[in-house]
């Protein structure tokens, strides 16, 4: 069982930075890939970035080069870093916790075996 918290949320204006934290429990976190997800009001939930548990990343195009995903598996906390940040990122922010390989985060639709309630990021033009 593994237990995900997100924290960093909050209101930014268009083009500023944030920086979300999930912190996870268990002793076998490195062994997990990790990943970010959103899911914006009236749409579904979308994939951002997964890291593996060597640290290779994989991004979506609408996210690639602003944000970066990185974990510190000392920490058992996995990062999101936003930067450029837009109005259409604005969304409620999900960390997720999965023994699928994370390059097969596109590929497997129930990608994600542990979920965080998530944390709200608004963008305001």
């Amino acid at each position: 069982q593994v237990q995900l918290v997100e924290s960093g949320g909050g209101l930014v204006q268009t083009g500023g930075s944030l920086r979300l934290s999930c912190a996870a429990s268990g002793r076998t976190f490195s062994s997990y890939a990790m990943g970010w997800f959103r899911q914006a009001p009236g749409k579904e939930r979308e994939f951002v970035a997964t890291i593996s548990g060597g640290k290779i990343t994989y991004y979506a195009d609408y996210v690639q080069g602003r944000f970066t995903i990185s974990r510190d598996n000392a920490k058992n906390t996995v990062y999101l870093q936003m930067n450029s940040l837009k109005p259409e990122d604005t969304a409620v922010y999900y960390c997720a916790a999965s023994q699928t390989p994370a390059y097969l985060v596109t590929k497997i639709r129930s990608w994600g075996d542990y979920w965080g309630q998530g944390t709200q990021v608004t963008v305001s033009s």
